[in-house]
Parts: C-alpha cells; structure tokens; sequence
C-alpha cells in the first residue's frame, strides 16, 4: 500500500511540475516578439547542428586540456613501461615520451594533428598546470631527503658532494666561454649564461638515483649510505646555488643581486626557525593518520603554496621554496609519509608528465641539424660526464674509498635526470638559453641518466663483483635450503607454515629465508627501514609460533619477477615457494572479459611473443607475475594457491604420469618433518605400468605405512578433498587438469603447484 501511494506521488509531482515548466516556456516564447533572436540558419539539418556544437565542444579549452592530459598520461605509461623492460628507470622513459610528443616526432610527422591537439594558444594552460605539478614534486623531494643521515655522514659526503658540484660547475664555465659567442641568445650578459651552464652542468637527480641505489640492493651496505648521503648534499648545495644564479641573472649583475640573496637567506632562516618548529609542533599532536584532519592538512598545504609564492616573489624561483617547505616537516618518517601518499600520485602520474611534454615541445631535435652541432653536442657530454664523473669519482678515492666504490660513486652522481629538466627549463624561461643549447642541454641530460646502469654494470664486471643482497648467514653448506617470496603479510604466513612443515624436524641442516620485494616506484629512501620491518613483522612473529628460524631479504626493485629467480639462484636454494597473484576482477563477468584481452594487449604477453615463450602458457591458470616467474625460473618451484593454509596434516599428491614421480620426495620431507597423512591419487593404474612409479610406492609403504594411502584417480571426490589441508601436484599435471576442466577443481583445498 505504501509503495503505492509513493508512485502516485511521484507520479503527480514529477507530471504536474513538468507540465508547469513546459507551459511556462510556451508562455515565454511570446515575450521573445521584437528581440531579433539569432537561431540557427534554416538551412543547416538538425545533424549538421549537432555536429557543429559537438565540435565546439572538443575545442573548448577545458576538454582540450582534458585530452592532452589523457594523451600525455597514456603515452607516458607506455614509454615509461618500455623503459623500465630495458633496465632503465621510469623517469626516462616518461621524459622521452614529452620528447616525441613535441615537434622532434610528432610534430615532425603528423603536424596538423600535433597543431590540433597542442595548439599554441593552449600551451599557457599546460604550463601552469605542469609547474603546480613540479611544486608538488618538490616538495616531495623536500621530504624524502633525510637529513639525520647528513649529520652522522657529512665529513666523507660533503667532501665528495662539494667536489662533485665545483669541478663541473668549473667546466661548465669554461665551456661556456668557448660557445657563448656563437650559442647564447642575444643580449644575455657572459655570466648569466655561464653561471646557467655551470649549474646545469653540476646537477644531480636524487630520486632517480635513490631508485637505482634500491633496485641494486645496495642501500643498506656502507657504500649505499655514502651515495644517499652525497646525493641528499649534492641536491640541498645545488639548489641554493640555484637560487643565488636565479638571482644573478634576474638581478642583472652580482652586485644588485645580493639584496635579493639577503632575502632568500632570511627566508631560510625563518623557514627553519620559525615555521619548521611550528610545523613540528603539529606534527607531534597529528602523528598519526586518524588524527591528521582537514584543518591540520590545509596547514600544510598553505605552507607548501605560501613559501613557494613568497621564493617566487623574492626572486630565487616558487620550486626553491616548494623544495624548503618539504625539508622542514616533520622529520617522523610516518608523518612525512602520510603527505608523500597524498601529494605523490596526483603531481607523479597526473601533473609531473605535462612537465615533460611541455619540455619536449621545447625540444626540438631538427635543430641539431648538422655535424657541427652534434659535435658541439658531444662534447657538452663529454664535459658533463668528465665534470661529474670523474669529480665525484676522485674525490671519493681522495677521501679513502677504494676504486671500485669511487667509480660506482661516479656514475651514480652523474645521474641528472627529472633535476636537469627543471634547471634547463627556468633557463629557457629566463632567456638565458637558446633552444638549440637547450635542446642540447636536455640530449646531455637523457645520455648521462640513461649510462648509468650500463656504467654501473661494466664497473662491476671490470672488479668482478656483482651488487649483493642475499644476507652472509644463507649458508652454501645447508642440505635443504627454501626460500619464500611473499607480497602480502598473510600469503607469507601460509608460505612459511607450508616450508615449515617441510624442514620442521631438520632444523641444523636446513635454512628457510622469506623475501618480500617492493616495486622501487612506490618507496623512498628514507623509509626503507620502517616499510622493512612493517613487512616483516607478522612473518617473524608467524616464525617465533612456529619456532622456525628464518633470515629475511627485503629489496626494491623495479623487476620483482627477474629478482626472484636472481635470489633462488644465486642463494642456491632448493625450493622456490611463492603465492598465486589474484585478479580483482575474478569470477566476475568484467574479469572475463579482461582476461581474454589482455591475451591480446597485455604488453608482458606481447614482449613474451616475441621471445617465444607465449605458447607455453597458453590457457595458463595463472596470473602474469607467476607466469614470469615460471618462465625465468631455474630452481625448483612451488606456488601455493592459498585458501587459509593453516596446517598440512592431510595431503593428496595427485600421480598423472611417470613426470610426477618426483613428488614422492616431497611426500616423504612431509611425513618425516610433520607426520603428514598423504593420500597418493594413482591414475589408471600407473604403479602398475611403471617400474619407477612402483618402487617409490613400495619405499613409502615400507617407512611409513601408517601416513600412505593409495586412491584410484576415478575415486577422487568432495568427501575425500573436505578432510584434507592441501594438494601437492606438478605444474603439467596441473595444466592437465585445469585444461579438462575436472569438476572436483572446486572443491580443492590449497594447492601447492611444483615446477621440478
């Protein structure tokens, strides 16, 4: 009765009022008599109208900017992936992708599109978008420098810091000299285009080079502690130089420009005297995520837009002091981490891009038309890895590192990166470069990022030493050594309760190690140790319940899947054991329909077409992480479906063909380690026709008559698989049974999924 009374309701006002607005428009047409009201020409069809409104639409500034975001953002994702598959950092892809967008390729080959979708009347918008995005940024590498490490480092990195920023400052000078007459634009004073190229010449990226120390495994060794600390010096040093050369060339001559660095210092000193207490004082009440409110954050926040505005005005540039504002929070690395989450996605993935691009329609390539300018080019490089390079690598071994650390030192400080681009683009901006130095000071900058692997790769074969992060207590000398990889803290238990029931009786021959892998995109150098123990906390907790040793491995990476097997292999582990990764979208229609996509799109899967591995994993039941893991992996492999895997008391080993023999070895570890019942499932009479087969029953039977059960294959049912904890089958027979869609399937408790 109620339901009807609404509708009725509904009915009648929804009616009624609809009604008085059509009668009220009908009433106001008649107002319109005498106004000379345009309407569309008579002739156009209601189509064409539509057509020419829906065209209006698309040039409208906002969806222009709208699908140069969308554009930017894909087309960065894509190159950044591609890069990152070669062994190179993210960033340089991302970098090159604003280079191909510009007039280098783009424009060069498409230039009607590229007018359409850039046109310049709409580059005001995208600058101002891509600066906010850069004050963002900075303000993130603000708190990821850590500044305690400065103190209890600063002798050994200031030394090698400052080196490492005074002699290419010099070259750069002095090349200056040699190119001014011919490169700088006109009317640009000596100084300011020398003390440009100087600084351009000394800087250095510390986030990229934060990552790459990560992804090698070294930033916990003595010689990872050096070059974050070099790095955190280098980019504090450099950017106060950076404010006093802004100055300079604004101010016109040293003399005028040192009330303008008077301010910028008083601006330091209240920045951290003044605001870095206050900031710390809430910091100390907010020091967590449920007390951080609205209110506390916009504190925040107004500080990060007023001390970027105040730099901006003062006249040393709004990223200076986005760059301050970042590192006087408070030093509590969850605090700090609490903003980097908030900030970070929005400025890295949304805005940071548009910087790239804005820089790549700067760059132009076609200028660099003839040899002489790439001659001119290559020795730019030249200076500029002499000046780094070497400088940072002399002054380590100066201050008493050996030679293999001061190279490695070397090529690391040489990394510009993301860094560079801003300092050549406040030099644009400023007139201090023309676009041919320009474009190529951004060639410099993309050569010396991208040597720096390549670099460092050569300087450990050249000293026979490979980055080493597999902890010294991995003993060679073990008799059974397992390694787990985890993600996720509950897939780990399951793993280590899984390895645990295979060594437990074993404990002086046996080593069990847990690994968790982290993509280097998403930590910070600061942090790594909290993110660490956070990781492994509820392992090691697991581990004391189940009195099991263990010793850990932690590692960012930007190649989770070729790091895993790198471990296993290098540690000389006898069992690999992983989780199977999840879809969010399985059992779902949605998840169907991206599953047969991707077989089609999905980029690892295309790479994988061309190396020829596609076809061993057609109609695979696994998802892309585990199947590189399988296609890469050397050592023996275990992947555990888990379905709260809480003991392994009852186990079926599902015997398919004379390949499964191998099981039997880990149907004995079971049932000597942990008194495992084990069910042995026989298809069709294999014991019988297999001599192999055979034996291995009968050596069961004999040790362990009370834990062995024989069942036929037919017999296989949901009673029997109910009582047990896990399946233990080789990964062909499990093919086997996914391919024939075997109706227990369902019904399976874990599984353990083993690669011999």
């Amino acid at each position: 009765m109620r339901n009807l009374k609404n509708t009725i309701f509904y009915i009648l006002v929804t009616g009624g009022f609809t009604a008085l607005m059509y009668w009220i428009v009908e009433q106001g047409k008649l107002l319109e008599v005498g106004r000379k009201i345009v309407s569309p020409s008579s002739n156009d069809t209601q189509w064409t109208q539509f057509l020419s409104s829906l065209f209006h639409n698309l040039q409208h500034p906002v969806a222009l900017l709208l699908m140069q975001i969308i554009t930017i953002v894909l087309v960065a994702r894509i190159f950044g992936w591609i890069f990152r598959k070669i062994g190179q950092p993210t960033v340089i892809g991302e970098i090159i992708a604003g280079i191909a967008l510009g007039p280098s390729l783009f424009g060069l080959y498409f230039p009607d599109l590229n007018q359409s979708l850039f046109p310049v009347a709409s580059l005001g918008n995208l600058q101002v978008l891509s600066q906010v995005g850069l004050i963002l940024f900075m303000y993130v590498i603000g708190m990821e420098l850590d500044l305690k490490v400065l103190k209890n480092k600063a002798n050994d990195a200031v030394v090698i810091s400052h080196a490492s920023i005074v002699i290419p400052f010099a070259l750069g000078i002095g090349l200056s000299y040699f190119i001014y007459h011919e490169f700088a634009p006109q009317g640009v004073e000596f100084l300011s285009f020398g003390l440009f190229m100087g600084i351009a010449m000394s800087i250095t990226a510390f986030p990229v080079l934060a990552r790459i120390v990560q992804e090698r495994g070294i930033h916990k060794t003595r010689l990872g502690t050096i070059v974050i600390t070099c790095a955190a010096a280098d980019d504090i040093t450099a950017w106060c130089l950076l404010a006093a050369v802004i100055a300079i060339v604004k101010a016109g001559s040293f003399v005028s420009s040192l009330y303008i660095i008077a301010l910028a210092m008083l601006f330091v000193l209240a920045m951290l005297f003044v605001v870095k207490p206050f900031l710390k004082r809430i910091g100390d009440l907010y020091a967590n995520k449920e007390n951080l409110n609205k209110p506390v954050v916009a504190i925040f926040f107004l500080t990060v837009i007023v001390s970027a505005y105040l730099s901006e005005v003062i006249g040393i540039h709004a990223l200076f002091g986005a760059f301050m504002a970042g590192a006087i929070m408070p030093e509590s690395a969850k605090f700090r981490n609490i903003f980097i989450e908030k900030v970070e996605d929005v400025a890295v993935i949304l805005l940071l891009p548009l910087f790239f691009v804005f820089t790549g329609l700067r760059t132009e390539i076609g200028l660099i038309n003839e040899p002489y300018l790439w001659k001119i080019t290559g020795y730019i490089i030249l200076v500029a890895v002499i000046g780094k390079f070497l400088g940072s690598a002399l002054a380590a071994r100066f201050v008493g590192q050996n030679w293999r650390d001061s190279l490695t030192i070397g090529a690391l400080m040489n990394t510009r990166g993301l860094m560079e681009l801003v300092v050549l683009n406040i030099g644009y901006e400023l007139g201090v470069l023309s676009p041919k130095v320009f474009t190529m000071m951004v060639i410099m900058a993309l050569v010396t990022t991208f040597m720096t692997g390549p670099a460092l790769d050569i300087i450990n074969y050249i000293f026979k030493s490979k980055d080493v992060f597999i902890p010294s207590d991995v003993k060679n000398n073990s008799d059974y050594k397992v390694l787990i990889s985890f993600g996720n803290n509950e897939k780990g238990k399951s793993l280590l309760r899984l390895a645990n029931s295979l060594v437990k009786k074993q404990t002086e021959t046996t080593l069990v190690t847990a690994m968790h892998f982290s993509s280097s995109d998403e930590l910070h150098a600061y942090d790594l140790e909290e993110y660490e123990t956070e990781a492994f906390e509820p392992i090691i907790n697991e581990s004391k319940v189940l009195n099991q040793k263990i010793t850990t491995i932690f590692k960012a990476t930007n190649d989770i899947e070729t790091d895993i097997v790198d471990v296993s292999v290098k540690g000389e582990y006898d069992l690999l054991l992983v989780g199977l990764g999840k879809s969010i979208f399985e059992g779902t229609i949605l998840g169907r329909v991206l599953g047969f996509t991707s077989r089609f799109i999905n980029p690892d899967r295309l790479l994988d077409k061309f190396t020829g591995k596609e076809g061993l994993f057609e109609n695979s039941p696994f998802d892309d992480r585990t199947r590189l893991i399988i296609s890469k992996s050397k050592t023996p492999l275990g992947i555990l479906i888990d379905k709260d895997l809480k003991k392994v008391e009852n186990v079926t080993i599902p015997i398919m063909s004379i390949g499964d023999a191998f099981l039997f070895d880990y149907a004995e570890r079971l049932i000597f380690n942990n008194n495992t019942k084990v069910t042995i499932i026989e298809n069709e009479g294999q014991r019988k026709n297999n001599f192999i087969i055979e034996n291995a029953v009968a050596g069961l039977k004999l040790k362990y008559a009370n834990n062995l059960q024989i069942v036929e294959y037919g017999k296989l049912n949901k009673p029997l698989l109910e009582k047990q904890d896990l399946i233990v089958v080789s990964l062909e027979s499990w093919k086997k049974i996914v391919d024939e869609e075997e109706t227990w399937l369902s019904d399976i408790p874990s599984a353990l999924i083993v690669k011999p």
